[in-house]
């Protein structure tokens, strides 16, 4: 029977993850963990933390008998990863979660950029029955650009499918979806109708949606952003809407707003006490446009998608005490 502590937690969140760790000695602790409060844990053998807390060097090594952390997060590079290879300390972490959620989210943009249903929504709460400038377009036979060939691109290809759109898609390395034809992101960008964005935010996708290539989009297409704020040049894409070479963007992310290492940091307590997310929106000029619908940063938050990083983490820690490790990481050369 292992010593397991479980950092961070929240109360709704301890059921699922006593049900996977039946048989083990559970401790929940709300509090991160810190220098100030690792004496009082010294005696873990596992522990999992999310982003807050502090396992540094000096705070792992009062921990003597540790030997797996097992973090709720894809990121780890909050770990002292290399200490814990000195040690031989496992370190696990979810790889992916909730890729059919932000795909579903995605979708819910289209249908609602497609079908303007935000502005027949507002239309009958005022008893106005009008459908002038609500005509909307049909899905079925229409391109979809998917930049991005992960596991949110995979669920985005695969519902477009299911809709009767020709899928392309642009990505660095070539998975297994089907119908889908791969192409180069000016093909991509010229031919599409929708286009929707499912990489990550590296030095390398930084404004990949920029000024120079927004010209070249398809006159009257959609963009959508689920994924990260910073990929998409603002004043770029407010070109794009006044020129009208886009006629609608679906928005969840903007390049202004905080910084954010996992989607899961912003229901937290700690996120939201440094971090003024409502300023950041309210100040946004892509508020005050009827083509563009904004969302919270909120594709991620599905019951089933943060049920999902329990889940995994609970695999992550039986797995480990069964003999038979998963998802584990290693320091970054």
């Amino acid at each position: 029977m292992a010593k397991v502590i479980i950092f961070e937690i929240e109360e709704w969140e301890q059921p699922i993850l006593s049900n996977k760790l039946s048989g083990h000695e559970v401790v929940f602790v709300k509090d991160k963990l810190t220098h100030e409060n690792v004496e009082q844990y010294k005696d873990a053998e596992i522990i999992s933390i999310f982003l807050h807390s502090e396992p540094t060097k000096e705070v792992l090594s009062q921990i003597p008998n540790l030997k797996m952390i097992a973090t709720r997060s894809t990121g780890f590079e909050h770990i002292a990863m290399d200490y814990c290879k000195e040690k031989n300390i496992l370190v696990s972490n979810v790889p992916a979660y909730g890729a059919v959620t932000v795909a579903e989210h995605a979708f819910a943009l289209i249908l609602a950029l497609s079908r303007h249903i935000i502005e027949s929504a507002r239309r009958t709460q005022r008893a106005d029955f009008t459908l002038d400038g609500l005509r909307g377009f049909d899905l079925n036979g229409k391109t979809i650009g998917i930049i991005g060939g992960g596991n949110i691109g995979t669920s985005v290809a695969r519902i477009a499918n299911a809709f009767g759109m020709k899928v392309l898609v642009y990505s660095h390395h070539d998975p297994q979806i089907p119908n889908t034809t791969f192409v180069d992101l000016p093909t991509l960008l010229s031919t599409s109708d929708i286009v929707t964005l499912h990489v990550p935010l590296t030095p390398e996708t930084n404004h990949m949606i920029n000024s120079q290539n927004i010209e070249s989009f398809k006159k009257g297409s959609l963009l959508i952003n689920t994924a990260r704020g910073g990929l998409i040049e603002t004043q770029a894409l407010v070109t794009g809407l006044e020129k009208g070479i886009l006629t609608g963007a679906g928005i969840d992310v903007l390049e202004e707003e905080c910084y954010v290492q996992e989607e899961r940091e912003l229901l937290t307590e700690e996120f939201l006490g440094k971090c003024d997310l409502k300023t950041q929106l309210l100040n946004h000029v892509l508020l005050d446009r009827d083509d563009v619908i904004v969302t919270p940063h909120n594709a991620f938050n599905s019951t089933e998608a943060l049920e999902e990083i329990l889940t995994v983490t609970g695999d992550n820690i039986a797995g480990f005490v069964g003999g038979k490790p998963q998802n584990v990481v290693e320091a970054k050369v």
